[in-house]
């Protein structure tokens, strides 16, 4: 499940961050999204799943070793994209790698933020439910916890990372419309959550509440 995680988080944040795509949708016109958020809202799919079976320490591990990998993922690619180019590679070829690989601090530092500061919003607030509503209505707190979540992870990502360089039109469009593109995706994966948290449990024999955790995000418990 770590690796699933981590896994979709580095694709994610890699492939498809610089790509603004566009969709005509009935009665509204115009849908301007970042390619990105097609897969992204998977990361929270899993500690979604994580939270709910194992509890809030152990999301908090997972959460941290993809914080670790965004960071060596970054710093790969200032390295790669630093590196001077051999003669046989083209300006052409080295501009492309530079353009996808080549990501300012600005974005480095947007990603990073967002990602740590959405996922632990995530997980307290699914942790938090779990106790209020006493184990029931497992859709209620996954979709609310992601709601929460993506708030947190957008409001903190876009304008760190675009505002200056996009139009305030095109940033404030964007960043609404991946975030409704996320919570949709959340809502309509809601039937596959329910199987994998329900096979997770009776294969782990795991229901974990979190009635006594510490909810620092930088505590060493667990």
């Amino acid at each position: 499940m770590m690796a699933a995680f981590v896994a979709v988080l580095l694709c994610s944040n890699l492939i498809g961050v610089h790509k603004v795509s566009s969709v005509d949708l009935p009665f509204y016109g115009e849908y301007i999204y970042g390619a990105g958020v097609l897969f992204f809202p998977i990361s929270y799919l899993f500690g979604d799943i994580l939270t709910e079976v194992y509890g809030y320490k152990r999301s908090r591990k997972v959460i941290w070793a993809g914080f670790g990998a965004l960071i060596f993922a970054s710093v790969m690619a200032y390295v790669v994209s630093s590196l001077h180019p051999a003669p046989t590679m083209s300006p052409e070829q080295e501009a492309a790698v530079n353009l996808i690989f080549g990501q300012t601090p600005r974005i480095v530092a947007a990603s990073l933020i967002a990602f740590w500061a959405g996922e632990f919003v995530n997980s307290f607030v699914l942790a938090k439910m779990k106790l209020f509503t006493t184990g029931k209505y497992l859709w209620t707190r996954t979709i609310g916890s992601t709601i929460a979540g993506e708030i947190a992870d957008s409001a903190i990502f876009y304008p760190i990372a675009f505002y200056g360089t996009w139009s305030n039109e095109q940033l404030i469009s964007v960043m609404i419309g991946n975030y409704f593109i996320k919570v949709l995706w959340e809502i309509f994966a809601t039937p596959l959550t329910y199987v994998v948290v329900d096979w997770l449990k009776r294969a782990e024999h795991e229901d974990y509440f979190d009635r006594n955790t510490d909810f620092n995000p930088f505590s060493l418990e667990t």
